[in-house]
């Protein structure tokens, strides 16, 4: 372990003080969980996770090291990270360098040896929290006070902090040949993708089922989307609370009914306040790779992977919205499909970067519909 002292206040007055590494400072977030047991990397690197701070239940991370194959952006996008116990002598032929030399590279702060399973219960049973993790101030009254006095990412515009600059082109698939659960197909489909965050297995997930994406800035408009003349639109995944984004609103309920719709994540939840139905926070969230949905159409059960805090409300859905999948921990809406027109969109990451495979149909069903 590391000498150098790190501490995590909550604004409930809870301190954990436990070990630094990566780079030193302070950062503060709303405090969140993953349950996953791999996939550091990805989850680092996922711009959902804007404003947060992530606690890893698992207990040991760092073990395989970091890879630059397994970038899901352009940089490390978290605003801290919690492990139990960090391996300092990553084993893997991939790894090209340790976790700790990874986020002091990228001035991301992280704490090891707090109890873990202590905190993610105070989660599990407060909900998540503004938390403050310092290298700098170790004094638990002044960072506690700093929890209390920050604002949490309910009603902050999030992702104006993760859009691309300017817009680009994508149009590579699978670069290993060890992923096959998706056949390659040739390119001759085109997508706009509303870029809100969007992690890159998505494009490359687009890019194996046959279609060539331009990527657009999650800000842009519908008259900006139809100039591209796609055969059909993605909205993607992305950071914080979807309400006070009303320009997607206003972009994905002019494009309904003019070429096909695929959400994920954020985009689900636009796509569904963009119709007319609501979105609330969730106590503590979906983060992981194990969460069991339900295929309301198959009746069959979907390991996913998740990264949400809130979610649209089932009982708000318009008539033109059907339920497609649920939440089998909390019976939650997962997925949602218009009655006549070709749009639909999913809660969870069929991409499943890190994670299972079970939901990689969707992006089949796309290419389908566009076709």
């Amino acid at each position: 372990m590391s000498t150098r002292i790190a501490k995590l206040a909550l604004e409930d007055g809870t301190v954990y003080t436990g070990s630094a590494f990566g780079a030193g400072g302070e950062s503060f977030g709303e405090v969140v969980f993953n349950t996953s047991m791999t996939g550091y990397q990805e989850v680092l690197t996922d711009p959902s996770y804007k404003g947060q701070i992530v606690a890893m239940t698992y207990p040991q991370m760092g073990n395989y090291g970091i890879s630059s194959e397994d970038q899901e952006s352009r940089k490390v996008q978290v605003e801290g990270f919690i492990v139990r116990e960090l391996t300092h002598i990553p084993s893997n032929y991939r790894s090209q360098k340790s976790l700790d030399e990874y986020l002091a590279e990228n001035g991301i702060i992280g704490i090891e040896g707090i109890d873990t399973r202590a905190l993610v219960r105070r989660l599990r049973v407060r909900g998540v929290m503004t938390g403050v993790l310092s290298t700098t101030d170790l004094d638990d009254a002044s960072l506690v006070h700093k929890a209390q006095t920050r604002p949490n990412i309910v009603g902050r515009d999030l992702v104006k902090e993760v859009v691309p600059e300017k817009p680009f082109v994508w149009t590579d698939g699978f670069n290993s040949p060890l992923t096959t659960h998706i056949p390659a197909r040739p390119l001759n489909r085109h997508v706009v993708a509303l870029d809100f965050g969007m992690k890159w297995n998505i494009l490359r997930c687009l890019a194996q089922v046959g279609c060539k994406v331009t990527v657009l800035p999650g800000t842009a408009t519908a008259a900006q989307v139809l100039a591209q003349k796609p055969d059909g639109v993605f909205l993607s995944n992305g950071p914080g609370d979807p309400e006070p984004l009303h320009y997607a609103q206003k972009t994905i309920r002019e494009l309904v009914g003019k070429k096909p719709i695929f959400g994920i994540c954020l985009g689900h939840q636009l796509l569904g306040l963009g119709l007319g139905a609501k979105t609330f926070k969730l106590k503590f969230g979906h983060r992981g790779a194990n969460q069991p949905v339900l295929n309301e159409r198959t009746k069959q059960v979907e390991i996913t992977t998740q990264n949400h805090g809130f979610a649209v409300d089932t009982a708000t859905l318009p008539k033109d919205l059907i339920p497609t999948h649920k939440n089998l921990n909390d019976g939650t809406l997962e997925g949602m499909r218009h009655r006549s027109l070709p749009v639909f969109s999913v809660q969870y990451h069929p991409e499943a970067s890190a994670g299972p495979h079970d939901s990689s149909y969707l992006f089949e069903e796309f290419r389908q519909m566009i076709s």
